[in-house]
This record gives C-alpha cells, structure tokens and sequence, in this order.
C-alpha cells in the first residue's frame, strides 16, 4: 500500500480525506477519524461509495426485488430512502470537524419510476450549505441513467455537548 510522508500514521484525518483515501486504497491499518465508516447500515444493506467530495457523495447499490422487495415485486421506497439518506450523510460528513456530528431533521422522497433488479446510483450534493442547517438534495439513477427517485433533506451540524456520543 502507498504510503504519504507528509501524514503520520497515527494521524486522525479529516473526514473527506479519510474518505478519499478509503476509496483510492491508501488507508493504513490505524489510520482513523472520529465518525464510523463503513457505516454497519450500509454494510448490512451492500452500500458502497464509489466517489466522494467536498459536500458531495455518490453511493452505489445492486437490487434485487427477492431482498428488496415490495408486495408488488418492485425495490421498497424504504430502502431508496435510505440510500439516499446514505449518500447524503455521507456528503454531509465530509464537511465535519473534529468534535462535530450531524443528524437528518427533514427527508422528502418523490418516487419517480419502479425498480427492480438494477444497479442504482445515488448521487448527493448540497443545494445550501449553512452554519447550522444545510440542505441536499439526491437523484437515485438507474444503469440507463434515468432518475428513479429524488430525494431533498436538510441536515443539523451539532456541535459541543450536542455532538457529544452521537
């Protein structure tokens, strides 16, 4: 594995670059921050990120309506909703400092198109980003590129005693 010298090893990153290195494979066994990733939901439902950015998260996820099914056979709305939670707190943690959480107050999903077997992308991006509440927004894609879900929440940043054990 490379490895950086301007870093030390022990070295507790920021997030996004905890998150870049994750992706590009040039974390060290004890490299760490203060938030947990892979997170044990995405784990549990096969998430992966495949690109990361300054308030920016693309997750990716292979459905398969026998594990992801509704009664009618399609994906459950519930699990697009949380991918795109996913994505989004994703996008969001790469803007958090040392001693700083965050926590979803408001998630809006319009349906667009059924899903069944696929392979889906959710890509999220903020549309506003405050001090305290930022907005994002999410499209859930399909393979063929079309948009199958769009997702808007707004995110709390939580600071000092809020953030504390979250």
């Amino acid at each position: 594995m490379p490895q950086t010298t301007d870093i030390p090893q022990d070295a507790q990153y920021p997030v996004l670059t905890y998150l870049q290195r994750l992706l590009d494979g040039t974390l060290n066994g004890d490299d760490a921050i203060h938030m947990r990733y892979p997170t044990a939901i995405s784990q549990f439902l096969g998430f992966r990120i495949v690109e990361v950015g300054e308030a920016l998260a693309v997750i990716e996820l292979n459905t398969h309506p026998e594990i992801h099914g509704n009664q009618q056979g399609t994906v459950h709305g519930g699990l697009l909703c949380e991918l795109a939670d996913a994505a989004i707190g994703t996008a969001h943690s790469t803007l958090m400092g040392e001693g700083e959480t965050f926590t979803s107050i408001d998630l809006k999903a319009t349906f667009l198109r059924p899903v069944w077997n696929a392979r889906l992308l959710a890509r999220a991006w903020a549309t506003h980003r405050g001090r305290t509440v930022s907005h994002y927004q999410c499209d859930i894609q399909r393979e063929d590129g079309k948009v199958v879900a769009r997702v808007d929440s707004a995110v709390m940043t939580l600071r000092g005693e809020h953030a504390r054990g979250r």
